[in-house]
Order: C-alpha cells, then sequence, then structure tokens
C-alpha cells in the first residue's frame, strides 16, 4: 500500500525498497512549476527527510518531460498581476524546495531526467547530488527568448557544474542540447537510452543504500560546503564533519571498517563497503 497516494495534487511519492520516487505530477503542462507545485514540494521534501522507510530519493518527471521551468502563466502573469507580499511568498516556496532543502538534503538525491527540462528547473537539477538524462533528453535555457534573464539561482547552477563559455553560449542564444552532451558539459553524471534510465536509476539508488547513511550525509555535505570556503576554513569544516560523523553514527562505522580491514582482513576499503550490521 502506498501511503502517499493521492495525498498531493501536482507530485506523486512512492516508496519502494528504500528509494523514495517523487514524480513532478503535470505531464499536461510538461511539469512546469506552479505555485502550487512549489509548496507541495516544500511538503514533500519534509515530510520524506522524516520517514525512516525513505534512504534515498529520486526526483523524476511524469510524461515526457522533467520540468519545463516556471510555469508562464501562473507563475508570472498571475502572480505579477497580485499584491506584492504574496510574490514574496510564491518566490519563497520556489527557493525553499529547489535548492534551500534540496541542495543539503539529510538523504542521498538523484535526479532522474526523463524528458524535457527547461529554465528554472536547472535549479533542483543541480541541488539534486547526482542526475541521471535520457541520452535524448532536451535541456534548455529559453529565458532569452521571451523576454528575461535566468530567474532562481539557474545561472548559478550553471556556473557551478557547467564551463563558462558553454554556459554562457546557452544563457545567451537559447539554443538546446541533449542528455548525451549534458554529460559532456559536465551537468548530469551520465545519460543512457530511456528504456534504461530507470533501471539504471535504481541500480545507482542501491549503491547508495549500502553506504553508511550518516556518513555519506557528512561526505556529500562536505563537498558542497567546500565550494564555498577558503582552505583554511575548510581544513576547520572538514574535521568537524569527520568528528560530527562520528559522534553521531549509531553503527559505528568508522570502527567496523578498521575492524573488519585491519583485524579481521575481511575486506579491500578501496574495493568493497564494510559489511553493515
Amino acid at each position: 500500500m502506498n501511503q502517499y497516494e493521492g495525498r498531493w495534487k501536482t507530485v506523486d511519492v512512492k516508496v519502494d525498497a528504500g528509494i523514495a520516487w517523487v514524480t513532478l505530477n503535470r505531464p499536461e503542462k510538461r511539469n512546469a512549476m506552479s505555485p502550487t507545485l512549489n509548496a507541495e514540494m516544500v511538503q514533500v521534501l519534509e515530510t520524506l527527510e522524516l520517514d525512516a522507510d525513505a534512504k534515498v530519493l529520486v526526483l523524476t518527471g511524469a510524461g515526457d518531460a522533467w520540468t519545463a521551468g516556471m510555469d508562464l502563466k501562473e507563475y508570472f502573469r498571475e502572480v505579477d498581476a497580485g499584491p506584492e507580499i504574496l510574490q514574496e511568498k510564491i518566490r519563497r516556496d520556489a527557493c525553499q524546495w529547489q535548492w534551500k532543502l534540496l541542495r543539503l538534503y539529510a538523504k542521498p538525491t538523484i535526479a532522474m531526467v526523463n524528458g524535457w527540462c527547461f529554465g528554472g528547473g536547472f535549479s533542483p537539477l543541480v541541488a539534486c547530488d547526482l542526475a541521471i538524462a535520457a541520452d535524448d533528453a532536451v535541456f534548455g535555457l529559453s529565458e532569452i527568448n521571451w523576454g528575461i534573464p535566468p530567474g532562481n539561482l539557474v545561472s548559478k547552477a550553471m556556473a557551478d557544474t557547467v564551463g563558462h563559455r558553454k554556459a554562457l553560449h546557452y544563457i545567451m542564444t537559447g539554443e538546446t542540447f541533449t542528455g548525451v552532451e549534458a554529460v559532456a558539459m559536465g551537468l548530469v553524471n551520465e545519460s543512457v537510452p530511456k528504456a534504461q534510465l530507470r533501471e539504471r536509476t535504481t541500480s545507482l539508488a542501491g549503491k547508495l543504500l549500502e553506504k553508511n547513511p550518516v556518513v555519506l550525509r557528512a561526505a556529500k555535505n562536505g563537498f558542497k560546503r567546500c565550494r564555498e570556503l577558503t582552505w583554511e576554513q575548510n581544513e576547520d569544516y572538514l574535521y568537524a564533519k569527520l568528528d560530527q560523523a562520528q559522534l553521531r553514527d549509531p553503527e559505528q562505522g568508522r570502527a567496523q571498517g578498521l575492524k573488519q580491514f585491519l583485524d579481521d582482513k575481511s575486506i579491500k576499503p578501496g574495493l568493497q563497503t564494510y559489511k553493515r550490521g
């Protein structure tokens, strides 16, 4: 039984074998992100963070799109016509899930890009820890074509993942590119034929499920913070994360790993995960 069935209007959630499959569910709008979807995604992420059965989160889209970006009618025209204070709330909800929650989420996250990924969709795409795309997925920064610069943190997302010249080319021209090209640019980790996308994503999620969750969280969030700190600040921060992980880890992964490697000689840590539990 799916405990989350029908709970949200614009997002479908299923938890199966440790994987939370979160699907943006407005296929008739190519999963464009409306104020309702943004508010519901805040609820989804906060709910799944506390769900012990959801150990890895996969974000994808219904139909032939991951997301076409912001819903131009609902997010722009209708919001522009409303009170200024409402615009503040709607922008806050969008930022809250698209990068504030996702970027340092307590659980590993994978973007499974099954189709169109445009505009505002680049923020949650890059905020996810890992990304796999269909070979024929279509990416684009089309804002320039309808009279605005990229919104939210789209430019920041491109600057953090794609080379300077490539990023500016697509920001300034609005041209599209494929999943295969997105790999070469460093925007996603890999691309596969669409028929293999879910299988490959499940396999990757399975590898993450094998890891110690406390240590995995410290490792991924530590790396993301590294990009923003000096060498001296990183030295203090990363040693603090190392100590924090040991103190907060109920399964004492470091002690287990050292014992299995040094004493039992039962693993090769460069090649194997220590045997948990």
